[in-house]
């Protein structure tokens, strides 16, 4: 497959942010200091949902900065093998790629500790950005993790308003990392400060109860995320599937149960999936019938990443996502 992804017909997502390595101890359900040792697992929200549309058949691009060192080089690689374009991608000279180290804890849920002091993603500049790209972009996703310092705040919020004016549909996963913020106060700020620029959001449960200081995972709180000019809002709600927001309908899919391994990269599948399907028929964000469709799709690419250790060999094919649909 060429570096570029698919075919030059189709249509680009362009996804923003940062690109880091995971080190997940080699033994589930051990803290840190208990682990024996770690595997490296290349990972970082927006760099997963670009290889997820990749792997599905869509055409990608990812802009970050990464460090001009041994793991950002095999970062931008493994980007390039996944059929993801680097035509975004930046080295910093001075500051290294961004390192995590995950627990695994006995249930599959996470815990982090942070290696960024500052990190190569944080150091992207607003001058820095390839425009040309962007402006090319029809989907343009990002999270929040780039909202968190200057300079790479200023540079987020030009590729927002460049992709915005050049028509593209604005995706917003916040993907809440709280140990990365000064304070949780300043996170639901932040996180909010952008929130009715997009056209598309995803939040977890965690996250919804967050952002509303609601303990109740519900049509009404989930309400009050819902801004006039959203297209759609989608609630992800783990094992019990997800729960969308439109203009004219709303409703839950279910999800597909399976033996969960990992859950890290579910949500960036997740959206991954949606948007390859969206960037290639807006009209599904019209229509119920089509949006449970994409929806139930998109819960099956969910559910399969799941299935094994890390994010981005655990992101399905299309042909894995129908298998699971149909065999349902």
């Amino acid at each position: 497959m060429a570096a570029n992804g698919v075919g030059s017909g189709s249509s680009l997502i362009v996804s923003f942010g940062e690109m880091l390595i995971d080190f997940v101890p080699t033994v589930s359900g051990v803290s840190l200091a208990e682990a024996p040792g770690f595997l490296k697992a290349p990972g970082g929200a927006p760099a997963n949902v670009a290889i997820a549309v990749a792997r599905l058949g869509g055409k990608a691009s990812f802009v970050g900065k990464l460090g001009e060192d041994e793991f950002g080089r095999m970062l931008a690689d493994i980007l390039k093998q996944n059929g993801v374009s680097d035509d975004g991608i930046l080295f910093d000279q001075g500051a290294r790629t961004a390192l995590a180290f995950v627990t695994l804890r006995a249930d599959g849920e996470r815990e982090f500790m942070f290696y960024r002091n500052p990190s190569a993603d944080m150091l992207l500049k607003p001058e820095e950005l390839n425009l040309d790209l962007i402006r090319s972009a029809k989907v343009f996703h990002y999270g929040s993790i780039s909202l968190i310092v200057e300079p790479c705040r200023s540079a987020h919020l030009k590729a927002m308003e460049v992709a915005k004016e050049a028509g593209a549909l604005l995706s917003y996963d916040p993907n809440l990392r709280l140990p990365l913020w000064p304070s949780a106060d300043e996170a639901r700020k932040q996180i909010l400060s952008i929130w009715d620029k997009a056209d598309i959001v995803k939040v977890s449960d965690v996250e919804l109860e967050f952002l509303t200081g609601s303990d109740k995972v519900d049509d009404e709180t989930a309400m009050k995320l819902w801004r006039p000019n959203f297209t759609l809002l989608l609630v992800t709600l783990g094992e019990k599937g997800s729960r969308y927001y439109t203009k004219k309908f709303h409703g839950s899919v279910d999800a597909f149960h399976v033996n969960t391994v990992d859950t890290t990269g579910a949500g960036d599948s997740f959206v991954g999936a949606l948007l390859c399907k969206i960037v290639d028929d807006p009209s599904i964000l019209e229509d119920e019938s089509k949006l449970r469709k994409v929806l139930t799709f998109a819960n099956a690419c969910g559910a399969i990443t799941t299935t094994k250790k890390g994010a981005i060999p655990a992101l399905p094919t299309e042909a894995d996502a129908l298998a699971l649909i149909n065999g349902a």
